[in-house]
């Protein structure tokens, strides 16, 4: 637990480096707000195929905010990804999610992160609503 914390407390100093903590720390909070609105969209819409699409979105509009949006969608998706990976261990690979699948989701994550239009990985049918 201290190591990450203490890892957690780096990542934030390092990306924080000149600007106000203050206005870091409202981009982050904003932008993880972002992948939450992003991944009750994607439970919603329950669209086969969208999977990547919302992981795109949330994290294009979490880096719309700004740096602490940018780290904070780094480190949710990461944790996401991450989590996924021990389930797996834990469930012997039954969940259903294997690496390519875990790569794949971190290809859209950094392509929507990078400001790239997230629509590219939108699937035909799924509603304008989202």
């Amino acid at each position: 637990m201290k190591l990450f914390t203490g890892l957690v407390f780096c990542s934030l100093v390092l990306g924080v480096s000149s600007r106000s903590w203050f206005s870091f720390m409202g981009e982050a909070a904003q932008g993880a707000w972002d992948m939450w609105r992003a991944y009750s969209d994607m439970i919603e819409a329950n669209y086969i195929g969208a999977d990547k699409y919302f992981h795109a979105r949330g994290n294009f509009d979490a880096a719309q905010r700004g740096p602490g949006g940018v780290w904070a969608a780094e480190k949710l998706s990461n944790l996401r990804e991450d989590s996924q990976r021990v389930t797996d261990f834990f469930k012997h690979g039954d969940s259903g999610y294997g690496e390519e699948d875990s790569k794949a989701d971190q290809f859209a994550n950094e392509w929507g992160r990078s400001g790239k239009d997230p629509n590219h990985f939108r699937p035909d049918g799924l509603p304008d609503k989202y």
